[in-house]
């Protein structure tokens, strides 16, 4: 699928999915928690992700998995900034914050991020205003619920076309609220507010979300839908993370969002080849 994403100061031009890799500058994210809480070594793994070929990095400073500890605007800021500003300053590779909070909106884009990624679809008050005025792409995601309880007993009548119908919806809200269409991307939210069997509809899918003429994103790596699928947590979610990850390339993923860059850019190199995408 070949597209040109326009995102701030950048262009991708890619013959396939463009590869969005996962930073997490926080000590309890559910795969990679404390990780890259220490700034240096967050910069460090961004700058690895650049040489192993990815596309673009999302940085986020809370994190968002059943659980997780609250964080205050200020502490979020505080971590995410410094990392951004470090490696907008060391490569062209564009920048995404991984955020719900207006206030670290405006500072994340300040610092040099040209994306804006809202697992909360630019639902707190004040970030779609915040957003339209930064003049940033956007991606819009969906969730059923709340980090805290979005996976006790999520129910949908029909998963397809209620995400799509919640996604069409935010995607309208935020043209009407001054955002281009050409700036947004949707994100069905894998594992956000969804079972096994929702998960593996809108995988199968995916190309339903295509109807509603912005690019997708699909975030499936290291998901706990592996355990499910598999029947027990395999030391190493990283084979089945890539299965994944072509799964959505071939159903119309845009963008993959994943922990292992240079594994999915070597798995999209073949998957070209073989098909010519």
């Amino acid at each position: 699928m070949n597209r040109l994403f326009n995102w701030g100061c950048a262009s991708l031009e890619s013959g396939g999915p463009a590869v969005m890799g996962i930073l997490n500058v926080t000590p309890d994210s559910f795969s990679d928690g404390g990780q890259f809480f220490d700034t240096q070594r967050a910069i460090e793994h961004g700058l690895s992700m650049v040489e192993a070929g990815v596309s673009l990095i999302d940085i986020g400073g809370e994190s968002t998995r059943p659980g997780a500890d609250k964080v205050s605007q200020s502490e979020e800021i505080s971590r995410v900034t410094p990392v951004i500003e470090a490696l907008v300053a060391q490569t062209s590779v564009p920048i995404s914050i991984d955020t719900s909070n207006p206030e670290v909106m405006v500072a994340a884009v300040t610092a040099g991020a040209s994306m804006i990624n809202d697992v909360r679809a630019l639902q707190r008050h004040g970030a779609l205003e915040a957003a339209a005025d930064l003049k940033v792409p956007v991606c819009l995601m969906h969730m059923q619920g709340e980090p805290d309880t979005m996976q006790v007993d999520p129910r949908y009548n029909d998963v397809v076309t209620e995400v799509a119908d919640f996604l069409k919806a935010r995607v309208d809200c935020a043209v009407d609220a001054g955002i281009p269409l050409q700036d947004i991307v949707i994100d069905p939210g894998f594992g956000f507010g969804k079972n096994l069997e929702h998960n593996l509809r809108l995988l199968d899918e995916l190309a339903a979300l295509l109807q509603i003429g912005v690019p997708v994103l699909a975030g499936l790596s290291r998901k706990s839908m592996i355990v499910k699928i598999l029947g027990y947590d395999p030391q190493d979610r990283r084979p089945s993370s890539l299965a994944l990850a072509l799964i959505a390339t071939q159903n119309g993923a845009s963008i993959l969002r994943v922990h292992d860059v240079r594994e999915t850019v070597e798995a999209l190199s073949v998957l070209k080849a073989i098909r010519n995408l």
